[in-house]
């Protein structure tokens, strides 16, 4: 199972699912309320977790600004909001069998993009 850190915005029922299906999910919403994406990704470094997220900023911060952004970074892009959707898009996500360590992921509706995250 993958060790992840969900960004504020990743909802509860998502975060709880995951949990329910064994990942090690720690929340930013539970440990560190407002953080900046700076501090998120610092966190996520430092616990060794794999980025969830729906902020693309996290792109630009390790790409253009060449911040280390943790082990990796998944970026879900579903095309429905809903709280099942977005339970069963994550769930969906997560098992296919990629490596995720050292990678920025760009998860859609039928694809899958993953390239290497810069190294410092």
């Amino acid at each position: 199972m993958v060790k992840l850190l969900a960004n504020e915005n990743v909802a509860a029922d998502v975060v709880a699912a995951l949990r329910g299906d064994g990942h090690d999910v720690a929340w930013i919403k539970e440990r560190n309320r407002g953080a900046s994406d700076d501090v998120v990704l610092a966190l996520a470094l430092s616990e060794n977790r794999v980025l969830l997220t729906f902020d693309k900023d996290f792109g630009e911060l390790a790409f253009r600004l060449g911040q280390t952004a943790s082990p990796g970074v998944i970026l879900l892009r579903p095309r429905l909001r809903s709280p099942d959707h977005l339970v069963r898009f994550a769930r969906a996500v997560l098992a296919q069998a990629h490596t995720w360590d050292g990678h920025f992921a760009v998860a859609e509706e039928g694809r899958l993009r993953i390239v290497p995250l810069p190294t410092p």
